[in-house]
């Protein structure tokens, strides 16, 4: 060490030859505040290897700490955890482990697609994600890709009659129309109390932590379940299941050509709509 104390001592001959020559190092106690340690400049990565490589084993190289580093970190875990509440896709295993009563319903039926909400709260609020549900059209909503392709969608519904409401088709295999006649007794008129939906859902039965409702057209028999699952400490969160019975040929080949369209475009942006009416909704609520 006194080596190199010596250099501060005596000019370098390879100074005079405009060389470069190793920064000497100001000696610090090792009480030496963090504060002034954080605030320390960066040297490049080059310089502290020659560092390293001058002063052999004798010094300990400490990376400085960045300052405002954690701010990073926090930016970027909250952006992770922003994604997260936005809604993902989840496996069907997950809307199919707890006990739903929707399993009762439409045991013939196909779950589709299974969707985390961005919409949490206690138990009671489940209300008010009906509210919030019953109040998007996806149709008319901002996502200009999704209103390209619900155009698309009732245009072909307009030229083929799939959405002729005059008429009531049974549901594939069964002679009965709708799903409200196989309602438990406990289920029947628990949902007479909502509005049917501006995207076409007639509602099934209500509890207090399920919602389901049903679409019938040429293409699809079809139901949407919303529930309110326990997520643990009081916190519940919603989650969206969607069951399906193709009609025929015609509905199997509509719901393999729309799949993509689905999971890329519609409920993205659906997601995105009930996540900026959740958040609306719970800003007009009293403290």
């Amino acid at each position: 060490m006194q080596e190199w104390r010596g250099l501060e001592r005596q000019p370098s001959a390879a100074l005079a030859n405009n060389a470069t020559t190793p920064t000497p190092i100001d000696p610090q106690p090792s009480s030496m505040s963090p504060f002034r340690q954080n605030a320390t400049v960066t040297r490049s990565s080059s310089h502290r290897s020659r560092r390293r490589k001058e002063l052999g084993n004798e010094e300990i190289c400490r990376e400085p700490i960045e300052p405002g580093h954690d701010r990073v970190i926090e930016a970027l875990f909250d952006k992770i955890v922003a994604t997260i509440q936005v809604g993902m896709r989840l496996p069907d295993s997950e809307h199919e482990s707890p006990r739903w009563r929707i399993a009762e319903i439409t045991p013939d039926f196909r779950l589709e697609d299974v969707w985390t909400l961005p919409a949490q709260g206690s138990a009671d609020d489940f209300g008010a994600l009906l509210e919030v549900m019953a109040s998007l059209d996806p149709a008319h909503g901002e996502s200009a890709s999704t209103r390209v392709l619900f155009s698309i969608r009732y245009r072909l519904g307009g030229w083929f009659g799939w959405d002729d409401a005059t008429r009531e088709l049974p549901i594939p295999g069964y002679a009965e129309t709708t799903l409200s006649a196989r309602l438990p007794v406990d289920l029947r008129n628990t949902a007479t109390d909502l509005d049917r939906s501006s995207y076409g859902f007639r509602p099934l039965y209500r509890t207090d932590l399920e919602w389901a409702a049903e679409l019938s057209n040429w293409t699809v028999h079809a139901v949407m379940h919303l529930a309110w699952v326990d997520k643990g400490e009081g916190r519940y969160q919603g989650q969206m299941g969607v069951y399906v019975k193709p009609r025929g040929k015609l509905g199997a080949a509509y719901m393999a050509l729309i799949r993509p369209f689905r999971h890329r475009v519609v409920y993205p942006a659906l997601v995105r709509q009930i996540e900026r009416a959740w958040n609306t909704k719970l800003a007009q609520q009293p403290e």
